[in-house]
């Protein structure tokens, strides 16, 4: 294992910390915890938003997107493992004014009780109304090693994007739900693997692939996909995955959507274009309207070779929120 990393136990910790040291203007970090904050938080009149989940998905698991626009805290647990609910429950109360907290939860059975849990403890010590969506865009697999139904993965970028959003426009509790749902449900993901990712604590790949074989399928903890297979080229890859995605949403020729070619961490960003360019022409082909793309490291599995492809389909309302300004670590728009 080549890292740069100190100790092994240290990495979410200094992580975080550098988070801070490099967007101190933007967000800070709540003592003794793994959460981070809007540096503004609580902001007056607004709903907040807070996210979180296992390190190791830079700049997802949500804190590279707290700032103004997106998220208002973000809690993040030790690498591939849900945080806990205490420091959910701290940050649903840090980032509350008055209006209520949206809780986003990807659909990994640890996140989801552990949230819970804290949105029940902010409730019960703070009074904070709270209310929750969980996304479950990947396409692949109905069930997984970590879930009851489907695994929420970078599609869960655009949910942010969305909420935060609407809590910024000054939508109230329960119409911010109700958009970042309507973003779950138009949104699907779908992810290859070419390697396995290496975890700093474990050293060594979290499982076995040969040489010239890829994953199709594949969750971002490295949990299986639906078929190991030999390597293919990227148009290949780009039709597999693209192709599943569209037959899932099932849109209706002439519809507007906004596209996330996303790295695993360990893609060259000359290889994701290469993808990009095969998925807009593919939409072509479907006589579908591309919207806004999006091409990049936006919900990553430490330094995985691989990439996911995600479709949201776009109304009036999504569109509006999308473009709404965002000021985050990992996104500026």
């Amino acid at each position: 294992m080549k890292k740069l990393i100190n100790d092994p136990e240290d990495v979410v910790d200094e992580t975080l910390d550098g988070v801070v040291a490099a967007h101190g203007d933007v967000v800070r970090r709540l003592p003794d915890t793994n959460v981070i904050v809007r540096k503004d938080a609580p902001v007056q009149g607004k709903v907040g938003v807070v996210s979180g989940g296992g390190s190791g998905h830079e700049p997802g698991g949500a804190t590279g997107y707290v700032g103004e626009g997106m998220l208002d805290a973000a809690v993040a647990g030790e690498i591939f493992t849900s945080p806990p609910a205490d420091e959910m429950s701290e940050a649903i109360q840090e980032v509350d004014a008055g209006e209520g907290v949206l809780v986003i939860t990807t659909n990994y059975e640890g996140d989801i009780m552990n949230f819970e849990t804290g949105m029940e403890m902010a409730e019960m010590e703070a009074d904070v109304e709270t209310t929750e969506v969980v996304t479950n865009d990947d396409v692949a697999v109905e069930d997984s090693t970590y879930t009851s139904g489907r695994r929420g993965v970078c599609g869960t970028i655009f949910v942010h994007k969305v909420a935060g959003a609407a809590a910024d426009r000054g939508y109230y509790l329960e119409e911010g739900r109700r958009v970042a749902q309507k973003a779950n449900d138009n949104t699907g993901t779908m992810g290859m693997a070419l390697t396995s990712c290496v975890t700093p604590e474990k050293g060594e790949p979290t499982f076995d692939i040969g040489k010239d074989e890829i994953e199709i399928g594949i969750g971002v903890h490295g949990e299986p996909g639906v078929e190991r297979t030999e390597q293919k080229s990227a148009d290949e890859i780009a039709d597999r995955l693209t192709g599943e995605v569209l037959e899932d949403l099932d849109l209706d020729p002439g519809a507007e959507v906004a596209t996330i070619v996303n790295g695993m961490g360990g893609t060259p960003l000359s290889e994701l274009f290469i993808l990009d360019r095969r998925v807009s022409q593919i939409l072509d082909e479907h006589d579908l309207e591309r919207y806004d793309a999006w091409v990049g490291d936006y919900f990553t599995s430490l330094d995985m070779k691989g990439a996911s492809i995600t479709v949201m389909e776009l109304d009036d309302e999504l569109i509006e929120l999308l473009d709404h300004a965002a000021a985050t670590p990992a996104l500026t728009r």
